[in-house]
């Protein structure tokens, strides 16, 4: 084994909140003495934004306004040059979590064209010869949860072929009737979405029932915005033909990292969807959709 260079946070979940502490040490492991010429720690919290394929060239503008957005820089010298025994050496260091100005730190997100994300990054540089050596950890930043409490807005729905958009020929349609209810379109991103759903009758067999969570992300600026819907995941409520009259259960977590609150700015919004994917024996497609929005209690 040669020399090993980690970054260990105190928080077994790296989860921290603006305006705390972030704090850990640097690990050092190396059979022998070791020669370095400094150790720095570098905290970086960016948003990264990219244009689909269908949006570049679109607009010129865009050019300028997809540059990576700087939250929060920082560094620090853990060590000046000199040398270190052989063993395991352990830096203790301390990072304050606060921006300059009127910036705010976003709420950690991995999407497909908004990505927000925070790294600490350790280097070590060595003399002459040897490999410089450096170590990144990702750390989570979650934004402050708001005060008071979340009024929940309930959605009862109802499919029928009256009620589809979007459709040519609707005579061609079977008759089906499927009611539900959403339990509240404005949601807490750590509480599941609920909801149920009923086939009150089809003349075609029902051959599946899936719930559809969609991240919708704009990038741009006032001259023009690019917007993309992803699926973020897909969850199958029901399979084969379903007993009509019984009710189904909606029940659907937000996974970590991938959903955040519903986030609107000058360069970028981040908004979320669900979509009831009803799949009929026919491969006739259904889909209702419902927009979210997404809080931190």
């Amino acid at each position: 084994m040669g020399t090993v260079v980690d970054v260990k946070l105190k928080r077994a979940n790296k989860v921290y909140h603006q305006g705390e502490t972030l704090s850990g040490v640097v690990i050092l492991s190396s059979k022998e003495p070791l020669q370095h010429q400094g150790i720095t720690l570098a905290m970086d919290g960016t948003v990264s934004l990219q244009l689909s394929a269908k949006s570049v060239g679109v607009f010129e503008a865009f050019y300028n306004s997809v540059k990576p957005i700087q939250l929060i820089s920082s560094n620090i010298e853990v060590t000046k040059a000199g040398k270190l025994p052989s063993g395991r050496t352990e830096v203790p260091f301390e990072f304050p979590l606060k921006v300059k100005g009127s910036k705010v730190l976003y709420e950690t997100y991995h999407g497909v064209f908004v990505n927000i994300q925070y790294t600490l990054r350790c280097d070590m540089r060595r003399p002459l010869l040897a490999k410089d050596l450096n170590k990144s950890c990702e750390f989570i930043v979650h934004s402050l949860p708001q005060k008071g409490r979340l009024t929940p807005s309930p959605v009862d729905f109802s499919i029928t072929p009256e009620s589809l958009q979007n459709i040519r020929e609707r005579t061609s349609l079977p008759r089906f009737t499927i009611r539900g209810r959403l339990d509240s379109t404005n949601c807490v991103v750590t509480q599941p979405l609920t909801g149920e759903l009923v086939v009150e009758n089809s003349d075609v067999p029902v051959k599946s029932i899936e719930l559809q969570l969609v991240r919708v992300e704009t990038c741009g600026c006032a001259e023009g915005y690019a917007r993309d819907a992803t699926e973020i995941q897909n969850i199958q409520i029901a399979d084969g033909n379903i007993c009509q009259g019984l009710a189904i259960p909606i029940y659907m977590v937000f996974p970590r990292l991938f959903t955040c609150p519903t986030l609107e700015t000058t360069n970028f919004k981040v908004e979320f969807e669900v979509n009831v994917v009803v799949v009929l024996q026919d491969d006739h497609l259904i889909t209702e959709n419902f927009p979210l929005k997404i809080y931190r209690f």
